[in-house]
């Protein structure tokens, strides 16, 4: 029996992290990059700043029912920041942002779907939705804790690190 080298147990990882939250390998390396900068945990920094993505938190929100489907609402308009139209999936959320659908977009039948089933999934305790009104708000910064996907993100950053 062959065994795997840890090399490709670290690339799997990589692979596996890129797939979930839905980036091309140049997106993930500038995220893991900015997150090597940053002071603290480099891995937890990378999580943290993959979950603090727009269409992850449009995702855990539950304007939409997958990364995927969140990207799509966000490139078509449908999603303001703060009142403002943000079309960009790799927008960083920050603390106090209110991210809402537009006034437009309400009667959308995949995002009132999603909404509907967003009770069964959750919503993480670091975001607030006010689903009547269509809105949700980031309250903190998200922590390692709350996200429940079974990453290994110091296999990442052994990768990198060679």
């Amino acid at each position: 029996m062959r065994k795997v080298s840890d090399y490709a147990i670290q690339l799997r990882e990589k692979q596996k992290v890129r797939r979930i939250y839905g980036m091309l390998e140049g997106q993930f390396e500038k995220s893991f990059e900015r997150a090597d900068r940053r002071k603290g945990v480099t891995g937890e920094n990378l999580l943290m700043s993959l979950e603090s993505r727009l269409d992850n938190t449009v995702y855990r929100l539950g304007f939409a029912s997958s990364r995927t489907q969140a990207r799509q609402i966000l490139r078509h308009n449908h999603i303001l920041v703060n009142g403002k139209k943000v079309n960009v999936p790799s927008f960083a959320v920050a603390v106090g942002d209110e991210i809402s659908i537009r006034e437009k977009s309400r009667k959308c039948e995949c995002i009132t779907d999603s909404l509907e089933s967003v009770a069964r999934r959750g919503v993480p305790s670091w975001l607030e939705l006010d689903q009547a009104n269509f809105k949700g708000t980031v309250k903190t910064q998200p922590v390692r804790d709350e996200i429940t996907m079974p990453i290994q993100e110091q296999l990442i950053v052994e990768l990198y690190s060679k």
